[in-house]
């Protein structure tokens, strides 16, 4: 399957006003909307709402509102409202093709009490694509809810399309508070990374890796590449970070590169994990699809499998896909019955059978009547860069953020053109960062060194992903001194559903993750056998990429041998547990629920302070305040005997305060069921 050429990726700066702007919101009444059953919501009434999809460039568009027939006798109307009451002084319609077929515009209180605003005469229109604009001469005297549009469908033959309808409480012309500015030495910023990665083939379709040390591209027609038609075939390149440059790129061995058309779309942040564009048969041929490949401990790459994904049937030849950082949610393009109109962004999220659930809308904030194209989910796993016709541009087809507002996924800020120093008047797409945030990559014919070149420009402040923490280590054995595999699960302090699993295998290198430095995190180290370990951190000060390594020593639970619960701690002469013991003993918990066949045994103590006798039923009143949660956490109490010591058994000198509250402790021991 063939890849669309990506061009000249090339900062935005938009202008802000004082003047306050609403576009309508909702449609509450319209006498008749276009509809093909080939299609999906193209040129439904739905598009007349938000900003405009074509300014400054107004062309016919399915993301606009037309009526069913192009020259109804009885005319036409559409009613909006909006998201607030307001005060007005200005209206604009944006009359995106067929202008001139407005007949009045009328406004309508909370109570829908209808105030006329204007009446249009025949011809009133300048061109065939205008911005028609209300200006009144003071501030309405009622607060404006909603408005009716009436329009004369003969006096323009031909469909007639409405893109947007917005209000304003200032006379500052509406259009300026979405006007876009090009820069004319906005090309001077990029980077060609030179004939280490580019040749006069086509380079194109960068993905750089989440760390920053591997460029993965499609070179296409290079006589390196396979087979005889020389399709599009996967390279790579890897960092120099002591000459500061890419290295010389070399061809991705088999299967990944095979004789049809091949694509990296993603990466895990791992590095151990590579998400493909297609299906690949064992014969060589190739379906619409996605795939993984796995990295393998002999340092190949396994043979890709197929993404199960349910329900997804695509009407479009293309589909592009990123995978989320957690390696749970995966973002699609694809045309279906309920897309807004050509590709729109769909999320699939991982179930517990290892498919992928039905593909989702996420919604009209980002997708419109136009096609969207080439998402990429940032190592953020906040931010996504995506392409489309379909928002405010600078020419057919731009590089726009958004930032994901909650968990469902369905929820997205408003996008930003990312301007004059990333989009150009021709097609751009294909926006890939690495975690540090600080390049992007894109591909260009511009000042190119043959055909497509991959270059690189410094992402503008206002683009870059979240900035975040990067975490290395290894898992390592206490008693060997030795690599060991286990289970790594981080956890969001903030939204404990926010979790990150990573099964960490040493013969394939050090564990590695990535995650948001504003969001404090937990991790947790598992491992049958072994005493689960639990740290927790915070970086919500760190305003740059931080990379750190940290290990983790795992200790083995051995039966008859007593263990101090080293986080559970008492004030003198208290039972009560004291905060943050959880932690502590939801490592017993998980211990006692992998290890059925044991009891345990909780011993209690305490310092030498004060009466023996009540020293000793402290001790008891400890491990007792100990089991009863055990309980509380499903573990039977038969499984669970206690002892009290009192001070009988100090671990610590009893003399000094600082060495005495070490001897104020819960001890446990598992013992083997007869």
């Amino acid at each position: 399957m063939g890849l669309r050429i990506c061009v000249l990726l090339i900062f935005f700066s938009t202008l802000t006003f004082a003047q306050k702007v609403k576009w309508a919101s909702q449609v509450i009444s319209v006498s008749s909307e276009y509809k093909d059953p080939l299609l999906g919501k193209e040129f439904r009434a739905i598009h007349a709402l938000g900003r405009p999809s074509k300014y400054p460039k107004m062309v016919a568009s399915p993301s606009a509102w037309q009526s069913l027939t192009p020259d109804n006798p009885d005319g036409e109307y559409i009613i909006v409202a909006f998201d607030t009451l307001m005060l007005i002084k200005q209206v604009a319609i944006f009359e995106n093709y067929g202008a001139g077929t407005i007949s009045s515009v009328e406004g309508l209180d909370q109570n829908n009490k209808i105030y006329p605003l204007k009446s249009f005469p025949s011809g009133y229109n300048t061109s065939g694509s205008q911005v028609t604009t209300i200006r009144l001469s003071s501030k309405t005297n009622f607060r404006l809810k909603s408005l009716k549009i009436s329009f004369n469908s003969m006096r323009v033959k031909g469909f007639s399309q409405i893109d947007a309808i917005g209000i304003s409480d200032s006379d500052e012309p509406i259009e300026q508070s979405i006007k876009l500015f090009a820069d004319p030495n906005a090309f001077m910023a990029r980077e060609n990374l030179g004939n280490f990665i580019n040749s006069k083939f086509n380079e194109i379709c960068p993905v750089v890796s989440p760390d920053g040390q591997k460029l993965y591209f499609t070179r296409w027609k290079h006589p390196d590449n396979y087979g005889s038609n020389k399709n599009q075939d996967i390279w790579v390149s890897t960092w120099s970070a002591s000459d500061k440059l890419w290295n010389k790129a070399s061809l991705f061995s088999p299967p990944i590169n095979n004789d049809e058309n091949n694509a990296v779309c993603g990466i895990t942040p791992n590095g151990k994990t590579l998400l493909l564009n297609n299906v690949y048969g064992k014969d060589g041929t190739m379906e619409k699809g996605v795939s993984f490949s796995f990295l393998l401990r002999t340092g190949e790459w396994s043979f890709p499998k197929a993404l199960k994904i349910v329900n997804f049937k695509n009407k479009s030849e293309f589909s592009e896909y990123t995978l989320a950082p957690n390696g749970k949610v995966l973002l699609m393009t694809t045309e279906t019955k309920d897309s807004f109109g050509g590709k729109d962004i769909y999320v699939s999220f991982l179930n517990s059978d290892d498919t992928w659930s039905e593909p989702r809308n996420i919604g009209s904030s980002v997708n419109s009547g136009e096609a969207e194209s080439t998402p990429f989910i940032a190592p953020d796993g906040v931010t996504m860069y995506f392409s489309s016709s379909g928002h405010v541009g600078f020419g057919n087809n731009d590089i726009f953020l958004s930032r994901r507002l909650d968990d469902t996924w369905l929820n997205w800020s408003l996008p930003e053109n990312l301007g004059p120093i990333v989009n150009t008047p021709q097609w751009d797409g294909y926006f890939s960062v690495s975690a540090k945030g600080d390049y992007a990559y894109f591909s260009s014919t511009e000042n190119s060194l043959g055909a497509e070149d991959i270059f690189r420009i410094k992402i503008p402040e206002k683009a870059k992903p979240l900035t975040l923490v990067q975490m290395n280590g290894q898992v390592i054995n206490q008693k060997t001194k030795e690599q060991m595999p286990a289970r790594i699960v981080i956890k969001s302090k903030l939204n404990p559903l926010d979790t990150l699993s990573i099964d960490y295998d040493p013969y394939v290198g050090d564990y590695s993750f990535m995650w948001p430095a504003k969001k404090p995190f937990s991790v947790q180290i598992k491992k049958q056998g072994f005493f689960n370990k639990a740290e927790n951190f915070d970086f919500s000060s760190t305003k740059s990429f931080t990379s750190l390594i940290q290990n983790f020593v795992m200790q083995t639970v051995e039966p008859n041998k007593s263990y101090s619960l080293a986080n559970i701690s008492f004030d003198q002469g208290k039972s009560e547990l004291k905060q943050g013991f959880e932690i502590e003993l939801d490592k017993v918990v998980q211990i006692l629920l992998e290890n059925s066949t044991y009891l345990i045994l909780l011993e209690g103590h305490t310092d030498n302070q004060g009466d023996w006798n009540d020293n000793l039923k402290l001790s008891i009143e400890r491990v007792d305040n100990v089991k009863a949660y055990l309980t509380k956490k499903g573990i039977d109490s038969s499984r669970i005997k206690t002892k009290g010591w009192g001070g009988a058994k100090p671990i610590a000198n009893n003399l000094l305060e600082d060495t005495r509250r070490v001897n104020r402790r819960v001890e446990f021991m598992l013992i083997p069921m007869e």
